[in-house]
């Protein structure tokens, strides 16, 4: 069964009883491991219960195709459904759930399987769509308007109530990682009640935001590319996709992270063009620019006139199309992209 759209949301609320098996996959690894997990507790509230939790890996199935019906036929010795996890699942064990999806034998165990992202040719993704007692689950990158309605109902979960200046500075700055998401939800949580004089304060501002985030690298890298690019700094630019690449950030997520930062340069523009100065300009970007880039910011207006911006626009669109559509790896569409955006932008430097 391939579930989308809606039926997702629906299936994470209440997972079909006939469902023996479910795959989550798909770029977004932070995605991948938070709807697993929640799939997972619909079976077994504590995911260590050594009784009720069984792990296995790719390797020990493809050694043993036949333990994955095996574990899925065995009985709880202190009662309740069992829970059967796999991580980095590949089509090299097809084989093992096709068996699976055919046998007739009992339990009620349900297995959970997370696979980075498998495009539509995928043998284990086919087999799940096609399994009749199979869920084939896909976390693809969640645009700033999903992870805002994510980031408040993450904040309500642990007493929070976020501005909707703070959603949107947190949306454009998470887009592509939900477990990040989570994380620094848990960081502004902790933030409010170690702050003193605000302890069980529910209400989280902009400031509060910025406050907690300023100084995570971890949060503000996935736009460095950006930035890079549009000064034209080929160094820097460098330095930053290797180091998301290298902690496996998805290309997709970098190249969105890109085109929304020239798109705030575009719509700075058309203010400027309309009468307002580049400082007042960039204040009334929503979310703000953080404080320390704005500087940086207002000398990349000066250098993107509004035709190159749109120019670099299509550019972005076009690679995240081709990264779907053709057999080129993400990494390499997506460097290559933005080296073209920063020669375009040191050639008009240059001038």
């Amino acid at each position: 069964m391939k579930l989308q759209g809606r039926a997702i949301e629906g299936f994470l609320a209440r997972p079909d009883p006939k469902i023996r098996a479910v795959l989550v996959y798909g770029p977004d690894a932070g995605l991948v491991r938070d709807r697993a997990d929640t799939v997972s507790r619909s079976v077994v509230a504590d995911l260590d219960d050594p009784f009720r939790v069984v792990e296995l890996t790719a390797k020990a199935l493809a050694g043993y195709p036949a333990r994955l019906v095996d574990e899925a036929a065995a009985l709880s010795l202190t009662g309740g459904r069992r829970l059967i996890r796999l991580r980095e699942t590949e089509d090299g064990v097809t084989g093992a759930f096709a068996a699976l999806f055919e046998a007739s034998t009992g339990g009620d165990s349900l297995v959970v399987a997370e696979a980075g992202d498998l495009g539509a040719r995928s043998r284990l993704r086919l087999a799940f769509e096609a399994a009749t007692t199979g869920a084939a689950l896909p976390c693809y990158m969640e645009d700033e308007s999903s992870l805002r309605r994510v980031l408040v109902e993450l904040a309500a979960a642990v007493g929070l109530v976020l501005d909707p200046d703070a959603q949107a500075f947190l949306a454009a700055n998470l887009v592509g990682d939900r477990m990040m998401a989570r994380g620094e939800i848990e960081k502004l949580s902790l933030y409010l009640n170690s702050s003193p004089g605000r302890g069980g304060e529910r209400r989280v501002g902009l400031e509060d935001v910025q406050a907690v985030i300023g100084d995570s690298a971890s949060l503000l890298s996935l736009d460095d590319p950006a930035w890079a690019a549009a000064s034209g700094d080929f160094p820097a630019l460098d330095c930053a996709l290797g180091r998301l690449f290298g902690e496996g950030m998805a290309a997709v997520a970098v190249l969105r992270a890109a085109q929304r930062h020239f798109q705030r340069l575009h719509w700075a523009q058309g203010e400027i063009g309309a009468g307002m100065s580049g400082e007042a300009a960039v204040k009334a970007l929503k979310p703000p620019v953080f404080f320390k880039m704005q500087a940086v910011f207002a000398a990349q207006l000066r250098q993107w006139p509004p035709a190159p911006l749109r120019q670099a626009l299509e550019r972005l669109v076009e690679a995240e199309a081709e990264c779907k559509r053709t057999g080129m790896p993400d990494e390499t569409l997506t460097a290559r992209v933005l080296f073209q955006l920063a020669a375009m932008a040191r050639a008009r430097r240059a001038r």
